[in-house]
């Protein structure tokens, strides 16, 4: 079986010999932990990111930078291709840690979850188990991790301190912000687990979201890189499933256009909620459209659309 920590780690290794290329900064905690900096302390940028997302999906999915035109404006984007989509977005990239420890938080997303099993119930769902003695952990923060953190991490990982190697960038800098754009293919996997549908059987994927500005805060960019992939994320799935009619809804009911929040920036809705995500409906989280091809009868199904008018609201674009 593939370890998705064996080719991460492989990835983290690269990034640090390119460290002064893609403006990061390597740090050695005393424990002996591996922490590169993209955008704490460091300057990071669209080439760190991209690094940060092939870390996430553990080098399994081609990763590259597009344009994104939203009527006359004209954003930077990420375009991911995956033969390996559950293992790639769910076994590794899906943010499903939440890494906190004092006054440190952080989510965790990455090959490391695999070790930890977090959430165990999704690795039995896919099957999936790696046995890796190196681990290493994407973590959405705007501070550096710390002795303390790092042989958390290390325990629930069963690995030594410094057989951990954790990658940091807030989501208010522009790697967050490319790292963030990657995780569409993701968004849409995750949303089909969570209605139900067999995940196992999505073969393929591929999508494009365009890279959020830097517009204010972490909370403030959090709203727009999400908007990015509820009102501007398109996806497409290669799926084997039998029942076409059973996934006609399925594929129906997967794109953002579903939640009772659609419609506007999410800022507002998470501000309204107080910024709670759990006040939040979860079916928001979803693509803006998605297209899927049922391999066997060779059908092709199209749901949702993405929707200009709230992305240009949500950056608030100017003419000067």
């Amino acid at each position: 079986m593939l370890s998705v920590n064996e080719y991460g780690v492989e990835v983290f290794e690269e990034m640090m010999d390119l460290a002064e290329e893609l403006n990061v900064e390597v740090v050695e905690l005393d424990g002996g932990t591996t922490v590169i900096d993209a955008g704490v302390n460091a300057k990071g940028g669209f080439e760190a990111g991209l690094f940060i997302a092939r870390i996430c999906m553990a080098d399994l999915a081609e990763i590259r930078f597009a344009s994104y035109n939203i009527d006359d404006i004209s954003l930077p984007a990420v375009e991911v291709t995956t033969d390996h989509p559950v293992i790639a977005c769910m076994a590794s990239q899906y943010a499903g840690w939440r890494v906190k420890v004092g006054k440190f938080f952080g989510m965790g997303s990455g090959p490391a979850r695999a070790l930890s099993r977090k959430p165990p119930e999704l690795y039995e769902k896919i099957g999936y188990m790696d046995d890796a003695e190196e681990a290493v952990l994407v973590l959405e923060t705007s501070s550096i991790p710390d002795d303390a953190v790092a042989s958390k991490i290390a325990e629930a990982c069963m690995v030594e301190p410094d057989s951990l190697y954790l990658v940091v960038a807030p989501t208010a800098s522009v790697a967050g912000l490319v790292q963030i754009a990657a995780r569409g293919v993701e968004t849409g996997v995750h949303k089909f687990e969570s209605i139900g549908f067999d995940i196992n059987t999505i073969k393929h994927g591929h999508g494009i979201v365009p890279v959020s500005p830097v517009v204010g805060d972490d909370v403030k960019c959090m709203g727009t890189s999400n908007d990015c992939i509820i009102y501007g994320g398109r996806m497409y799935y290669a799926v084997e499933y039998e029942n076409i009619d059973e996934l006609k809804e399925y594929v129906r009911k997967v794109p953002s256009i579903n939640s009772r929040d659609y419609g506007r920036p999410f800022y507002i809705t998470f501000k309204e909620a107080g910024f709670d995500f759990f006040k939040v409906d979860a079916a928001m989280f979803a693509p803006a459209e998605v297209t899927v091809n049922e391999l066997r009868s060779g059908k092709v199904l199209k749901s949702g659309s993405v929707n200009k008018e709230v992305l240009l609201q949500s950056i608030g674009a100017e003419t000067p």
